[in-house]
């Protein structure tokens, strides 16, 4: 087994040595490039699950740290860790990797060497942004993992890949400029690029912000992460980006590059700016519940199926920012929780929209129709997939969105009620198009010949369905080992808390109000949350 303390540093790299692997190989043996690409994500994937272990449950602080000295001046280090967040979306990452290889295993025809190296290295780039705790680093591979993307937008997407690409990388460069104004300001201020340093300097009192300066910088680092999630109203680049990408490009982006920004979020805008958090909060949950309606409302009248599952993800990513800026345990663990849960339905959905292209290479909805018919195999994947989606009670979407407006509503009842909204209005757009996809005559001929989900497609979504279930079900197994890590976020960004009266009311009698709060913590504790 590996040594806990290069384990992280392996995670981050050993996908690069896979892409200087392919690199090395003639471009034309295709079967060999493949097979290589797959060995190295699926040792990837199992090397991950060593985290598991590396981080125990309960425990606070980052884990399995490595630190040494790069720059000396300024002063950069490599300083890397891990917590019940992070690696449950690098999990996440290293499981989804090994998918989208098997997804392109015959699509993709043309520079195929150079497909798998750009998967590989957007891997690279993605462990690396969740690992890293020094300011700089974070945004070195912030900055790595935007070049791959691009790339697999611009030249293995559709009809107007290079308008998608370019707006990606618009829209993401904007955000970093920024982001990277805010980290030269702090580095100014206090000496150092060490993420728990500067935690530390602001904890202590050392460094106090002006409210002013706390907001401005506040909104250098928020506006870059929420035009990653993307957060209403700077979300226009996804649709564009999704439609034209691969179907791999699709499943990385929304299962993965999406959450980057929510992570952001969790890590920096509030432990670090606490105060100017609580200020932007309403504001910020106003554009969440709008994200969420909006969403929800444009993918109910989209004809394009693609489309469709794209702007479902700003309406579920708005789910999560709100757990986030409702300030309570419960709602940040739902966010954690809808992260994953949505890296893995949305990415299903994407899977499932490029087996379709693969069969009629068209998008259009009014395409389709009737195709239970000729593949049941694949409607009744499809079918599952759309259920977790939309948040069926036993299965992984249900259980983030409910901690989510659980959350939320002892906070906010109002911000819940409204978001609410979406749940409902995902049910329809998600049934409805399926509905027109699979149900009815069929009525384009082309439709009554098309071949079923072949073995590797079942392999791929036979893993995603039994992996959808068991969030379902053994949701505790996250719960438990996310509990620690968003309670120490919580706990930087409002010390004290009525709902943390648990620990005190042991201490004393407890009055009418305590023991309402007693009771409700206990109906918690019984959903296996804390």
């Amino acid at each position: 087994m590996l040594h806990g303390g290069h384990l992280l540093s392996v995670l981050i790299f050993f996908p690069a040595v896979g892409a200087l692997a392919l690199m090395l190989l003639r471009g034309d043996d295709h079967k060999f490039i493949r097979s290589i690409a797959m060995i190295v994500s699926t040792a990837e994937f199992l090397f991950s699950l060593i985290l598991l272990r590396g981080v125990p449950v309960g425990a606070t602080g980052y884990q399995l740290e490595e630190f040494a000295k790069w720059i000396s001046a300024p002063p950069i280090n490599y300083h890397l860790g891990v917590d019940g967040i992070s690696m449950f979306l690098v999990l996440l990452t290293t499981f989804l990797t090994p998918i989208s290889v098997l997804a392109s295993w015959s699509s993709i025809q043309n520079r195929v060497k150079e497909f798998f190296v750009m998967l590989l290295l957007l891997e690279v780039g993605v462990v690396g942004v969740f690992f890293s705790l020094d300011l700089f680093l974070f945004f070195l591979f912030w900055e790595v993992m935007l070049i791959p993307m691009a790339l697999l937008i611009g030249i293995w997407g559709h009809e107007r890949r290079v308008y998608a690409a370019v707006k990606f990388v618009l829209y993401t460069m904007t955000g970093s400029i920024l982001m990277l104004v805010g980290i030269i300001w702090l580095y100014n201020a206090t000496g150092t690029f060490d993420l728990p340093a500067i935690q530390q300097t602001l904890a202590n009192g050392l460094l106090v912000l002006a409210p002013r300066t706390e907001m401005l910088l506040f909104l250098a680092f928020f506006l870059a992460f929420a035009i990653k999630v993307p957060l209403f109203p700077l979300h226009t680049w996804l649709p564009d980006a999704h439609v034209e990408a691969p179907t791999a490009g699709s499943v990385m982006l929304a299962g993965v590059l999406l959450k980057l920004g929510t992570y952001g979020m969790m890590r920096f805008c509030l432990p670090l700016f606490p105060e100017a958090s609580h200020r932007a909060a309403r504001w910020v949950a106003v554009l969440a519940i709008i994200g969420i309606i909006y969403g929800a409302l444009v993918s109910m009248v989209q004809p394009n199926l693609k489309k469709l599952v794209a702007y479902s993800s700003v309406s579920h990513l708005g789910f999560v920012v709100l757990g986030i800026f409702a300030f309570h345990n419960i709602s940040m663990q739902g966010a954690v929780y809808q992260m994953l849960a949505h890296g893995i339905s949305t990415g299903a959905l994407f899977l499932l929209v490029g087996m379709l292209y693969d069969r009629r290479h068209t998008f259009e909805i009014s395409e389709f129709g009737g195709l239970s018919t000729p593949m049941p195999k694949l409607a009744a994947f499809f079918l599952f997939v759309a259920l977790s989606s939309l948040g069926l009670p036993m299965l992984n979407g249900f259980v983030g969105e409910f901690l989510i407006l659980l959350g939320t509503y002892q906070r906010h009842w109002g911000w819940a009620s409204w978001a609410a909204l979406g749940v409902i209005l995902s049910a329809c757009y998600l049934l409805w198009s399926y509905q027109r996809v699979f149900f009815g005559e069929i009525t384009v001929e082309k439709n009554r010949t098309l071949p079923d989900a072949s073995a590797r497609e079942k392999w791929i979504l036979a893993t995603m369905a039994v992996v959808t279930l068991w969030m379902g079900i053994g949701s505790v197994f996250i719960t438990r080992r996310t509990a620690a890590a968003t309670q120490t976020v919580m706990d930087q960004v409002e010390p004290q808390r009525a709902y943390e009266a648990r620990a005190r009311s042991r201490t004393k009698p407890l009055t009418k109000t305590d023991s309402s709060q007693s009771s409700r913590t206990i109906s918690i504790e019984r959903l296996g949350i804390r």
